[in-house]
């Protein structure tokens, strides 16, 4: 059991054909049952031609249908790739993964209201995972993103992160004690995104192969702290959380996805609090996540 994908799980890349998608649907091949999960490709100007043989269609519809897919990987670049989500969800996938930096916000903006507008029309949901993130990952079974393969370990631990580095040192050190993960989860950092650290506590929560979490989040915006305000209530598990950016000035707008903190309950500190007070076992310092989370089991 794991969260939102296993290895039975079918993905079509939108972007097979551009270097990045390439590559990476390459490598996710390479990891575990990868063969038999990366079934289709996208890209409207080479449609019916084949990737590695893989096959390549005219859009995610067409893939989807003809290969019962429905998870699907965007790889497409800044510029198309708000119109690639868009894509997916029209063609009624459980799960979009978009890796893809530097989407306008407008853009962004723009694909989620019509994803709401559908659902309240009564349309199927689709799940967006990110934009900018490094994807998700269940060991040993499959891999969509590109996050690397070989430091990932089969095991009970989930791991949420905004911070895709940060996501591979929580996993990284949870292998080298022993422990491994049940699913890994990057949620990317732009401000505009799909599931949130709430969304992926709910569905580690439910998953009876999950036994603890690291929750990793950063400075800026209200959505580590409405996740544990949420497990304060729900959570049975024992949770580990970090928040990057303690040292971050407030008012300065910082690197990573335009994070800002105005000085309020956004700060590292302040949600590092609120966290505790929700009964976390919080850390300042990234290195120990691991090393505390084994002395909570």
């Amino acid at each position: 059991m794991s969260i939102y994908i296993n290895k039975n799980t079918k993905v079509i890349t939108q972007g097979i054909t551009g270097k990045t998608g390439q590559f990476h649907t390459r490598m996710c091949r390479e990891y575990a049952n990868g063969r038999e999960a990366f079934v289709a490709g996208v890209n409207p100007k080479k449609a019916g031609e084949d990737f590695e043989g893989i096959p390549i269609f005219a859009n995610v519809s067409e893939a989807a249908q003809a290969t019962g897919a429905t998870v699907s990987v965007i790889y497409v670049p800044p510029a198309g790739a708000a119109a690639a989500i868009w894509e997916a969800v029209e063609a009624n996938l459980d799960l979009a993964i978009c890796i893809t930096e530097g989407i306008p916000v407008r853009d962004m903006l723009e694909v989620r209201n019509r994803m709401k507008a559908k659902e309240a029309a009564g349309g199927k949901k689709t799940l967006l995972l990110g934009p900018n993130c490094p994807g998700l990952i269940t060991p040993d079974e499959i891999k969509i993103g590109i996050m690397p393969g070989h430091i990932h370990r089969k095991g009970r631990i989930g791991v949420v992160s905004r911070s895709g580095t940060l996501t591979y040192e929580a996993v990284a050190q949870l292998t080298e004690i022993g422990l491994g993960q049940s699913s890994a989860v990057g949620i990317g950092g732009d401000p505009i995104n799909g599931l949130k650290h709430i969304d992926v506590m709910r569905a580690f929560n439910d998953d009876p192969d999950t036994d603890a979490v690291i929750m990793i989040g950063e400075i800026g915006g209200p959505d580590e702290a409405e996740a544990a305000v949420w497990c304060k209530a729900n959570m049975k598990k024992p949770i580990v959380g970090f928040i990057a950016g303690v040292t971050a000035p407030a008012g300065k707008r910082m690197g990573h996805a335009g994070a800002l903190i105005s000085g309020g309950a956004d700060t590292a500190d302040a949600k590092l609090a609120i966290m505790e007070a929700c009964g976390f076992t919080i850390t300042r310092n990234p290195s120990e996540m691991a090393k505390l989370l084994k002395a909570l089991l």
